[in-house]
């Protein structure tokens, strides 16, 4: 089992900027792909972004509603997965759900499971709202 700790959110103004940590411990060594989720209520889930290390190479995608504002980053395997938040808009607001799963995902597939959202362990989530 892999347990997923998010923290970071919080409440932010239209073109403000969060960092959303997710720490993950039990049998992380075994997580190849990780990836960030957001929920509104009444509306269906979002994959925002996800990122796949497969050992020679990383690959990440991300939502086109948050490309070129959202970064997904995790440098060692033992570092914590973040999720930097820039250029924040009302649309943003979303309870944000840490992702993994013990696959290693290369670009096509990586962004076929960003849609899917099927990840196999699920962190409790974190609030994000953003204000105009």
């Amino acid at each position: 089992q892999v347990q997923l700790v998010e923290s970071g959110g919080g409440s932010e103004q239209a073109g403000g900027t969060l960092r959303l940590p997710c720490a993950a411990s039990g049998n992380s060594n075994s997580v190849r792909s990780m990836a960030w989720v957001r929920q509104v209520p009444g509306k269906e889930r979002e994959g925002v972004a996800a990122i796949s290390f497969s050992g020679a190479a990383t690959y990440i995608t991300y939502a086109e509603s948050v490309k070129g504002r959202f970064t997904i980053s995790k440098d060692k395997p033992e570092n914590p997965l973040y999720l930097q938040m820039n250029s924040l808009k009302p649309e943003d607001t979303a309870m944000y759900y840490c992702t993994a799963h013990p696959g290693v995902f290369g670009p096509t597939a990586l962004a076929a499971m960003r849609r899917s959202n099927s990840w196999t362990f699920w962190g409790q989530g974190t609030q994000v709202t953003v204000s105009s």
